[in-house]
């Protein structure tokens, strides 16, 4: 999964929790396989590697904001 994947993701969830537009910036981890969302100056981080599903990434971005 690409950065552009991700970004296109997490834009779609943002959307759905009535935040569209935000600005949003992905960091790689220094860990193969993470990455770091920061959006509105909360931090997310997600996990994906090989084969990981849009669906997979889309809940984990959905779970983590929806908390905070």
């Amino acid at each position: 999964m690409t950065q552009h994947d991700l970004e296109r993701i997490a834009r779609g969830v943002l959307k759905e929790l009535g935040q569209g537009g935000v600005p949003l910036t992905f960091e790689a981890t220094p860990q193969p396989g993470q990455w770091r969302l920061v959006v509105n100056g909360r931090s997310v981080t997600i996990r994906c590697g090989p084969g990981t599903t849009t669906q997979f990434v889309r809940t984990q971005i959905f779970d983590q904001l929806q908390k905070s």
